[in-house]
């Protein structure tokens, strides 16, 4: 059987269950929500152990240690992942929410009301964590999951689906409702892409060229989530001390996610006094520095080349500059950002609304850490990723944005 009738296979039983899923009450899916987590903890140990496998594989392979951390799952990763399930249980259920509503003046009755996708593809990479997590915010919105993960997560992300379908059809929702697309090689995230009609939507999550190829090649809806190449510009009223903190929380607190900073901007009126304590600070921290002239004056920073203002580095690296004034900040901000998240840090008001009006990104933040974009941060509960794109949906994404909508419109024998 080729790839493609494989996936389209799939598909048509996700198809299925995403209808009795679009019909469930908030209390089948909340309680589905709920013995998923409950399963994954009651069977740690064989989740684990497939774990292992995968890790074990990629260290063998010389995976870079980034996406090692990422791949790994711990008891204390599960139990997360366990607590995620169980508060996306806790959020409101979009589906069926009313957008907006008005009686027309010829008395028809017009609603707004929210509905599923139906079926939504996922292809990402590495992280074991988004099975779970894409498994249980697609069925609280009414969605079939189907997922396609990397290879190097191959036993891991085929432990956890095997564990939340037992458990979802303990509920007595189908478990169809999340499968893993079969095959490992890429004809079947091809197929997958082409599976228009088959599939209502596919969401990419991974780097620049895992989201570039679903981009160019899908034949069925994408929406694009972001890579990072995030921003914090030092402006010349900044409080250096604050500066020097959100700095440090932006690149180092966690530094394989999509909003870590991967790109400083100092204001030349602070730079002599900023950039040697930001210098040592991030040095103390293990981060290489990829600088300017001014930056590279310093032991250990290494000259940037142009493609670092670029590279979003998932890793103890950032790139650095010494600007001259906002102006040249927005300009580099325009030239280099991918549009995902980009801070600045000052105690003017006026730079600060002026940064917030010229910056196009889904997240524009003012004296506060580009880690802060993110779903559970912005009091969604949950994300299915963070959209760079400007159509449906833009920034973390949550329940809402993984339903679309229709109308109902109500009349009494209304002739036009």
């Amino acid at each position: 059987m080729d790839a493609q009738h494989e996936v389209e296979q799939v598909a048509g039983r996700a198809r299925v269950a995403a209808r009795a899923l679009a019909l469930a009450t908030r209390a089948r899916k909340d309680a589905a929500l709920h013995a998923m987590a409950e399963q994954l903890l009651e069977r740690e140990a064989e989740v684990l152990a497939a774990n292992t496998e995968d890790v074990a594989r990629a260290e063998a392979a010389a995976t870079d240690p980034g996406i090692v951390d990422r791949l790994r799952l711990t008891g204390e990763r599960l139990a997360g992942i366990a607590q995620g399930l169980r508060e996306v249980a806790g959020l409101a259920d979009p589906v069926g929410e009313v957008v907006r509503g008005s009686t027309l003046a010829n008395g028809l009755e017009l609603r707004q009301v929210r509905v599923p996708f139906g079926v939504v593809g996922m292809i990402y990479e590495a992280r074991p964590n988004v099975t779970a997590d894409a498994a249980g915010i697609c069925l609280k919105s009414g969605n079939a999951a189907l997922l396609r993960g990397s290879s190097s997560a191959r036993s891991s992300n085929a432990a956890i689906v095997e564990v939340l379908r037992e458990a979802i059809a303990s509920t007595g929702l189908p478990a169809d409702a999340v499968q893993l697309v079969p095959g490992e090689t890429h004809d079947s995230v091809k197929a997958l892409m082409r599976a228009r009609g088959h599939v209502d939507v596919l969401i990419p999550r991974g780097g620049a060229g895992l989201i570039r190829s679903v981009v160019e090649e899908s034949t069925v809806p994408v929406i694009e989530t972001g890579v990072g190449n995030c921003h914090v510009y030092v402006d010349r009223a900044a409080d250096l001390g604050k500066a020097l903190a959100v700095v440090l929380n932006a690149k180092t607190h966690r530094t394989s996610v999509c909003n870590a900073a991967e790109s400083l901007l100092v204001h030349a009126e602070v730079a002599e006094q900023f950039v040697p304590r930001v210098v040592a600070a991030l040095q103390e921290a293990g981060v290489l520095v990829h600088g300017d002239a001014t930056f590279a004056a310093h032991d250990g920073v290494v000259p940037a080349t142009e493609e670092d203002h670029a590279t979003e580095y998932l890793a103890l690296e950032i790139s650095a500059a010494v600007v001259p004034d906002l102006d040249a900040a927005l300009e580099h901000v325009r030239r280099y950002s991918s549009g995902h998240s980009d801070a600045i840090l000052t105690e003017d008001q006026g730079a600060a609304r002026r940064f917030v009006a010229e910056v196009d990104s889904a997240a524009v933040l003012v004296n506060a850490s580009t880690r802060f974009t993110d779903g559970g941060e912005f009091g969604f509960g949950a994300e299915i990723g963070i959209s760079t794109q400007k159509l449906h949906a833009r920034g973390p994404m949550g329940l809402p944005e993984m339903t679309s909508t229709k109308y109902v419109v109500i009349g009494d024998g209304h002739t036009r």
